[in-house]
């Protein structure tokens, strides 16, 4: 890995895990529906531009259908969930649970496109099991002020990654990527319109947290995925899957130095376990050297 992939790689993690910063920041004056209606809908219209330029936009419209589920699976309604959950929870928990991603993907593709699953797979998904549990012991309550609703919003935000991740390899495989990810903006837009037009904030929002709530849409959406698929063109997506394993310092370093957050042991344990399992049920581990051995 040249140092140049080196430096797009930790900056797209800690864009990413930023975004978990700014939607903990935008959240409460917007409400889940339109700040997320704007996070897809600016994104969607930095990501046009460049998927016209690509010669892409023929398929985004001949594709609409799957793109329209994808476009719900894959960004309204883990955004929202996400959105939703930073109200109770911190940046730095929402970013370490984000971690579950690549496991749960795993055993969707397991459970519904019957991909084999290896002991160390099984392993690694029992060890991300634990290290749920690890981070969430004693935190967890449904009573009124409890944040276990909020836990529970961020681990299906995480399975609906995974859902949306086995729904583009069954049925938009040969698509472009960044027709997936300008479909997925695009029509994530149109699906939480509605509710955002219903939801919206009857009081004007400070000019800070608009500014969050742009930047959370051009740069933590739009100009993210433009890095990243670039990043996966030139390293492959074995290599650049390894932005999941720090997402998490990010968000737990962005959530402690602009909001206070405090990082506790128990969150850096459960980061840990959380990130081994993933690296066993994902192959990572086997597969992938650290990005700083790969230098060349």
């Amino acid at each position: 890995m040249k140092p140049r992939d080196l430096v797009e790689l930790f900056l797209l993690a800690a864009i990413w895990g930023g975004s978990f910063l700014l939607m903990r920041v935008a959240a409460p004056a917007f409400g889940p529906f339109a700040l997320i209606e704007l996070r897809v809908g600016l994104a969607a219209l930095v990501l046009i531009p460049v998927l016209a330029m690509q010669g892409g936009l023929r398929q985004l419209l001949s594709r609409w259908a799957v793109l329209l589920v994808v476009g719900l699976c894959a960004s309204a309604l883990p955004f929202v969930l996400y959105a939703w959950a930073t109200l109770s929870v911190t940046a730095g928990f929402a970013s370490i649970v984000n971690a579950t991603t690549p496991m749960f993907t795993a055993l969707v593709a397991w459970v519904w496109l019957k991909d084999k699953l290896s002991a160390p797979a099984l392993l690694g998904m029992l060890v991300g099991v634990l290290g749920v549990v690890v981070l969430v012991w004693g935190k967890v309550s449904f009573k009124g002020g409890g944040s276990g609703w909020a836990v529970l919003a961020c681990l299906g935000a995480t399975l609906s990654y995974g859902v949306a991740g086995n729904m583009t390899k069954r049925y938009l495989s040969g698509v472009p990527p960044m027709v997936t990810a300008t479909g997925s903006q695009l029509y994530a837009s149109l699906i939480l319109l509605p509710m955002a037009i219903y939801w919206w904030p009857q009081e004007t929002p400070s000019a800070s947290v608009w500014s969050a709530a742009v930047v959370l849409a051009v740069v933590c959406s739009g100009l993210a995925y433009v890095l990243f698929f670039r990043l996966m063109e030139r390293l492959g997506p074995t290599r650049t899957v390894s932005v999941t394993f720090l997402i998490p310092l990010f968000g737990m370093l962005w959530g402690a130095a602009f909001l206070d957050e405090t990082i506790s042991l128990r969150m850096l344990t459960g980061c840990a376990v959380i990130l081994l399992g993933t690296g066993l049920a994902t192959g990572v581990l086997s597969r992938l050297r650290m990005p700083w051995q790969r230098m060349s």
